[in-house]
């Protein structure tokens, strides 16, 4: 089980001890380990796995016979009964931005009856396999996606038209496959890019590194909008200063770089960097501070997504807006809409907003 502070034991837990259920770990009418034993494994509180299978119990997953024990339930299979059920596939469940998200399209959906089915990727193409084939063997009414690294394509793709072909509406959040018409929220990531970088160069910054994933279309749109305000204000970007990478270098290959951009002299070391997302931005802090560098007066820095991290430093970060739970809400409105209308709907893009914190220094010309 992930150990993330930000997100509650029993919501942890309670992510685990789905996995084990919709991937057949533990199957239908099979018991469960009690109370005593899940504390145990997980070294959880009575009270937290308590909490946990209440809810699982709530949803229908749990079913506790007195004097027997507690049993696996699926409850989309319940015969003779007309389940409602939508399911949420993202790349990531517990971590970062993504929890804020799942709430507020829980909230929602339980608002209007239905319940929610959820899986995570690990942003893995094999994952998002299996998690699409998961959700195509359930009676689902309907389908919230993340593409996993979208920029990478989609071989996932017969999946999709299996959707298609049952016809069970689906949308996608944050990006989607470019070959698929479907509806998608997102944010508008090259303006966020170029937001960032021209906050930068207006307050007389010209030496900017910029960090950037590139398997997924968010990173390759900020570093379109980070390379587009370079242009507008005539200043040449140094190759050396552009950094870009992936998924699975995501926590070792920026930090190495940045090491090495920061250990030059202060001629020749960047004045400023763009992160990809806040998370990457604490980091890079992190490193500059390591090297004995004042934030931001030596060095200044700008993440995205407005996330918890942004002020859980003792320099609070400058980043652009993420709608998160905005998001989550909207999208199953709007999933709603086409299950229940036939409702055919375009893309929503929110404009990302620049919170300007105490990271960023003006510098002089």
């Amino acid at each position: 089980m992930m150990n993330n502070r930000r997100i509650p034991k029993y919501m942890q837990l309670k992510n685990e001890l789905l996995s084990w259920l919709q991937s057949g770990r533990l199957k239908p009418g099979k018991q469960f380990p009690s109370e005593n034993e899940i504390a145990e494994q997980f070294s959880l509180s009575r009270q937290t796995v308590r909490q946990t299978f209440g809810e699982l119990e709530k949803e229908g997953w749990l079913e506790r016979i007195q004097g027997k024990g507690t049993f696996a339930r699926n409850p989309l299979r319940r015969d003779g009964e007309q389940v409602k059920t939508i399911g949420i596939i993202t790349t990531y469940i517990s971590d970062y931005i993504f929890p804020h998200i799942v709430r507020g399209a829980e909230a929602e959906l339980r608002n209007q009856g239905y319940r929610l089915l959820l899986s995570s990727t690990d942003n893995n193409k094999e994952k998002e396999m299996e998690s699409l084939q998961l959700m195509t063997s359930q009676p689902l009414s309907g389908l919230i996606i993340e593409p996993t690294k979208s920029a990478e394509g989609n071989p996932n793709l017969g999946y999709f038209l299996e959707l298609q072909e049952k016809g069970i509406p689906y949308l996608m959040i944050n990006e989607k496959y470019r070959e698929l018409e479907c509806p998608c929220l997102k944010v508008d990531d090259e303006m966020g890019g170029y937001k960032a970088a021209r906050h930068l160069l207006e307050n007389g910054h010209r030496s900017i590194a910029g960090f950037f994933k590139r398997d997924d279309l968010q990173g390759v749109n900020r570093l379109k909008g980070f390379l587009t305000a370079h242009r507008e204000f005539g200043v040449t970007v140094s190759p050396q200063r552009v950094v870009t990478y992936t998924t699975e270098q995501k926590s070792d290959l920026p930090i190495q770089i940045a090491k090495e951009l920061l250990s030059v002299g202060v001629e020749e070391r960047p004045t400023a960097f763009v992160c990809y997302n806040d998370e990457l931005a604490m980091n890079l802090m992190e490193v500059a501070t390591q090297n004995g560098l004042s934030i931001p007066e030596d060095v200044s820095f700008i993440g995205f997504d407005d996330s918890s991290l942004a002020v859980a430093s003792g320099t609070k970060l400058t980043t652009l807006t993420h709608p998160k739970t905005e998001m989550g809400e909207l999208a199953a409105k709007q999933l709603i809409e086409m299950i229940q209308q036939g409702a055919v709907l375009g893309d929503t893009v929110f404009q990302p907003e620049l919170i300007q914190r105490e990271s960023v220094f003006t510098r002089k010309l």
